[in-house]
């Protein structure tokens, strides 16, 4: 006779198989998300060899870091399960823990700086302009095609330095490399991941060959030139380094702009606070990231043995934590499920958390900001269908098109 854990156990894990394999699951998570917590907000997985952890205060837990395991079950099906994920490099600050993590990211912050960003800000204000002239010109269009995908590609490939002829190509590239990232993928998505990031670090070793013999201002060329003492980034951790800021440069901004959009378009009342009084765009921002998370799950290994909610993990078992779940904890935000811009005090965990924080969470939120503002202040009306149809991935959430009439 199954015990009660069993049934609970099991129970959560039919949850799970939704979300890893239902789109209709997938393109709106949040209920079963809300039923893992109340269900079993940490439990031990029969589908996958992991842990699964579903709130706020369990997701911040130090003593979880990086390991070669979680590449072996994260992003992995029973066909790929002794397959890495591709785009994250083992050379990669994603896969590093202290001392290692700490040298290349102190070395890459030197370059990567707040300053860096600040000093972009006219530049991207000019951009989005740009992009919304053409929007008036045809009085709407598909937002994701337009705007979301265009300005970030465009603002990262500025700040790296990547040539404008090139940066189309990274959309579907980006795309197919980042599927490796889903749990369970299968074995066809995971050799289309491994083409993909290839693709990328030859192209970028290349850039960078071509930097080396050619001095210049931007990133790669700063990343390339970076030291402490004698110590540098070796050409390996220089394309990780690379790949990482630039996929992820645009990958999660342009689905920040497509989610923040959507749930401005789902809450009229939240928009039109918003084109009143501009300085809550900040906290408009943080809202949507956490609202509607770009990066909606991540996996950690225990450092040591520990206990968590009550349960006991031996060191080296790997959590898969729910990052979309945990931002709609309710023991951590009043009335998780609406979407508030005025909400402060919101310190989710959209960009992770501690040694682990995202470098590129300042350029993200710059574009954010910068986007809403000016998109608000230039129409007065923005049309869309409020039921578009997202992307079929868990972890990277965003929509594949959104249609909008401006006026």
């Amino acid at each position: 006779m199954a015990t009660t854990d069993n049934l609970i156990t099991e129970a959560a894990d039919n949850v799970l198989v939704g979300l890893f394999s239902d789109p209709a699951v997938r393109a709106d998570p949040y209920p079963a998300y809300r039923q893992l917590r109340e269900t079993a907000p940490v439990h031990h997985s029969a589908v996958l060899p992991l842990w699964v952890a579903t709130r706020y205060d369990e997701l911040r837990d130090p003593r979880f870091g990086k390991s070669d395991e979680v590449q072996r079950i994260f992003g992995s099906s029973a066909q790929s399960a002794d397959r890495e994920v591709p785009i994250i490099s083992r050379y990669s600050m994603l896969r590093m823990n202290p001392p290692d993590h700490t040298r290349m990211r102190s070395l890459v912050a030197r370059e990567f700086t707040p300053r860096r960003v600040d000093e972009l800000r006219p530049a991207v204000e000019a951009m989005v302009d740009e992009v919304l002239d053409q929007l008036a010109d045809a009085g709407g269009g598909d937002v994701m095609d337009v705007l979301a995908f265009p300005l970030p590609v465009r603002v990262i490939g500025e700040l790296l330095g990547v040539p404008i002829e090139d940066r189309e190509q990274f959309r579907w590239i980006v795309r197919d490399a980042a599927g490796a990232l889903e749990p369970m993928a299968s074995a066809e998505t995971i050799a289309a991941a491994e083409t993909a990031s290839n693709t990328m670090n030859d192209y970028f070793r290349s850039l960078i060959a071509e930097r080396r013999n050619r001095h210049s201002d931007d990133l790669i060329g700063g990343l390339i030139g970076v030291s402490d003492g004698g110590d540098r980034l070796s050409e390996n951790e220089l394309v990780a380094t690379i790949v990482l800021l630039f996929a992820a440069g645009f990958e999660t901004t342009t689905n920040l702009i497509g989610n923040g959009l959507i749930s401005l378009l789902r809450n009229r009342d939240q928009m039109q606070m918003l084109r009143s009084d501009p300085t809550l765009g900040h906290r408009a921002v943080e809202e949507m990231l956490r609202y509607e998370s770009s990066v909606q799950l991540d996996a950690r290994t225990a450092l040591e043995e520990t206990d968590i909610a009550g349960h006991h993990i031996d060191a080296g078992q790997v959590v898969l934590t729910l990052l979309g779940a945990a931002n709609r904890d309710p023991d951590r935000y009043q009335d998780p499920d609406r979407f508030d811009i005025t909400r402060t005090g919101t310190q989710h965990l959209s960009f992770a958390a501690g040694i682990h924080y995202c470098l590129g969470a300042p350029l993200a939120r710059l574009e954010g900001e910068v986007v809403f503002e000016r998109l608000l202040a230039r129409f007065p009306t923005i049309d869309a269908d409020t039921t578009p149809v997202w992307r079929p991935s868990l972890t990277l959430r965003g929509l594949e098109t959104l249609q909008v009439t401006v006026r």
